[in-house]
């Protein structure tokens, strides 16, 4: 099977100590999508910013690349892998 190309919107706020929350990410079947949902999220209430990555990989033998960044709003972390 082909590679799959997945688009992601992905929220983050802060938790009461400050430290950075990951937020529920949402899929979409493009990026310019992902992207749109993304700079939305970024501006709800508790929201400090938000990040669309897409990613690749192959479901049916679990193999997916490394996220890359399509675009940031907001405070958000730049290297997405800590989280």
């Amino acid at each position: 099977m082909a590679d799959i190309f997945y688009y992601v919107a992905l929220p983050f706020a802060e938790d009461d100590e400050g430290s950075l929350v990951a937020g529920t990410a949402e899929e979409f079947q493009s990026a310019s999508t992902a992207i749109r949902r993304a700079e939305t999220l970024s501006r709800t209430s508790g929201a400090i910013g938000a990040v669309a990555f897409t990613r690749s990989g192959d479901p049916m033998i679990g193999e997916f690349s490394d996220a890359v960044i399509l675009k940031a709003f907001g405070n958000v972390p730049a290297d997405l892998s800590t989280l």
